[in-house]
């Protein structure tokens, strides 16, 4: 093969390494449905991995998850699996990982044999956005008196079960559980909360940098291939002979 051919080769393979590298960091998302971090023992949870083609669920203390292969499916976006009854062992952190080593978020569920759940989102909320947090009794749908509680401290007591927070913000942010008198009280749940980027130039500063990382890369490659090149070729290392004849 021409040697040329060959640099310029390599050098597009470089390039397209890189790209797919930071396409698949950018991409790799988990989220579950029911969009909530609290489940009743028994119900189902689905993982659902956006923007692969494939993904393996894992648990921090199980590892891979061993019934998703049998419950599998691809999605137009992604691909998802189903654990259809979660156990109380079956609480803790979860993330994907794909068959390129990269892994996704985490999320942290709970799964309790009691009777109340606190539904909340499971996914970050983006600041100024409204967060409804839901008080839940196994027994009965109906609407009920709730008390709400954050860091243990009691915030809020409504008769719906339900509690808003109409523009959420980063202070907002904690540990959430709820009780519902007579019925039995919640797991606590980190309900988390993104800021909204006001530096419009973060973004850009970032592609900038991946940019140039790129083109250095290719740089350092192109002159590696160059020095290669005139070693293979001789024109690097050969011997002058006036200057052997010296004494």
């Amino acid at each position: 093969m021409d040697f040329r051919a060959l640099c310029v080769k390599l050098v597009m393979s470089v390039i397209i390494l890189l790209c797919a590298h930071d396409q698949k960091i950018d991409a790799a998302s988990l989220h579950i449905l029911p969009n909530r971090l609290q489940f009743f023992e028994y119900e189902a949870v689905t993982f659902y991995c956006d923007g692969v083609d494939y993904c393996e669920v894992v648990h921090k203390v199980k590892g891979k998850i061993k019934t998703c292969p049998n419950t599998k499916k691809r999605t137009p976006t992604g691909s998802s699996c189903t654990i259809t009854n979660v156990y109380l062992d079956d609480s803790g952190e979860y993330w994907y990982e794909t068959e390129g080593g990269i892994r996704s978020n985490s999320i942290n569920i709970s799964v309790t044999a009691g009777s109340v759940i606190l539904e909340s989102p499971a996914i970050p909320v983006m600041e100024g956005e409204a967060v409804t947090l839901s008080c839940r009794n196994k027994l009965t749908p109906s609407d009920f008196m709730a008390d709400f509680y954050k860091y243990g401290v009691h915030i809020s007591n409504t008769s719906t079960g339900n509690m808003t927070i109409h523009k959420v913000s980063k202070s907002d942010e904690g540990y959430y559980k709820c009780s519902i008198l007579g019925v039995g009280e919640s797991p606590e749940s980190w309900l988390s909360v993104t800021e909204t980027k006001t530096d419009p130039s973060s973004q850009p500063s970032c592609h900038i940098y991946l940019v140039l990382r790129t083109v250095f890369t290719i740089i350092m490659v192109a002159l590696l291939l160059l020095l290669v090149g005139l070693l293979h070729s001789g024109k690097i290392g050969a011997t002058n002979p006036n200057l052997s004849s010296i004494p």
